[in-house]
């Protein structure tokens, strides 16, 4: 590398450097106060996976790289030609099993009046037999009659019971093929940009596997790293300030959302090789959803800044960190 290129490298740092510098050096020459730290990060959000719950062959991609959805909105259709088949013949088996199920119930009745008549039959031959009008032999066998007709209702009321489990069996697995058919559009669980687009229309894909990232824009942050004696004094639910390397005049409110319970090396985005010899928190600052929605256009992730975080609630923040983004800025 040459001095004309490393100078126009060092020109071009600070640069960036001075326009995040401005936010903390007010008039009076000051930095920022006792009572605020800071770190350096960039802008980051969610990435959800949009996928089918089966294996399938893609039918239809309807969004593209960096369009914005909604939740709710389909993103994607899968093939249903195989599930539609499948649930046809489920639905055959209802069909089936109810079939079995009424001429189960005929059979009971036909047997349940078999037993009537076979109870009244020995009742009689009681009788008779104490009267000494019929043999023993031909009340065992009046006796035995009976017992084979409750058995045999038995048998039919069994049937019964296995058509009213088949008919189950089968109504569940329609509603599984159904709720499977319902599945294969895939829809946006949040409003989000979609960030890459993993598959294409014919191409199948395993159970799980990707279609497309979506960039949730519900949950924008960044994440800065600390040191043990900063993050240790952070609660949860903490002000704090974004500045960004592309507003620099302007601050966006956020809140201390996520304080890492173990200590690590600071990440290598980390430039200066002081910073990256101490072991630090991660801490992430989460901009309020409501300050989103009405710029969700606009939010781009990558983007470098500085956040300032008031560990002392008391703490009045400084004129430069109070200068909201105007909404005219984004019209």
């Amino acid at each position: 590398m040459n001095k004309m290129t490393v100078s126009a490298l060092a020109a071009i740092a600070l640069l960036l450097a001075g326009a995040v510098v401005y936010v903390f050096v007010g008039e009076n020459g000051e930095g920022l106060p006792s009572g605020f730290v800071q770190g350096n990060g960039r802008i980051e959000a969610e990435q959800i996976e949009i996928a089918p719950t089966i294996a399938g062959r893609v039918a239809t991609v309807m969004v593209s790289e960096g369009s914005l959805v909604s939740a709710g909105d389909i993103l994607v259709e899968m093939d249903t030609d195989e599930l539609a088949a499948a649930l046809d013949r489920a639905e055959a088996e209802v069909a089936l099993a109810r079939q079995t199920k009424a001429e189960a119930e005929a059979v009971v009745v036909q047997r349940e009046s078999e037993g009537r008549r076979a109870a009244q039959e020995l009742d009689r031959a009681t009788v008779l037999l104490a009267g000494n009008n019929i043999s023993e032999t031909t009340f065992e066998e009046r006796e035995t009659t009976h017992e084979v007709a409750e058995a045999v209702l038995g048998a039919a009321k069994a049937r019964v019971a296995t058509a009213d489990a088949r008919i189950a069996a089968a109504e569940a697995e329609t509603r599984r093929i159904a709720a499977q058919i319902e599945d294969s559009a895939l829809s946006a669980p949040v409003p989000g940009r979609v960030l890459y687009r993993l598959a294409e229309p014919g191409e199948v894909v395993a159970t799980g596997g990707p279609i497309l990232t979506l960039l949730s824009l519900e949950n924008v942050y960044m994440e800065v790293f600390l040191p043990a004696r900063e993050a240790g004094l952070l609660p949860i639910g903490a002000d704090a300030r974004i500045v960004l390397d592309a507003l620099p005049d302007y601050a966006i409110p956020a809140s201390v959302t996520f304080v890492s319970p173990e200590a690590q090396f600071t990440p290598k985005q980390v430039e200066t090789i002081d910073e990256r010899e101490q072991l630090v928190f991660r801490v992430r600052v989460r901009i309020p959803e409501e300050l989103i929605q009405g710029r969700i256009e606009h939010v781009k992730t990558g983007l470098r800044g500085v956040a300032v975080i008031r560990l002392n609630r008391e703490s009045a923040w400084p004129e430069a960190l109070e200068r909201r983004i105007p909404p005219e800025l984004f019209e």
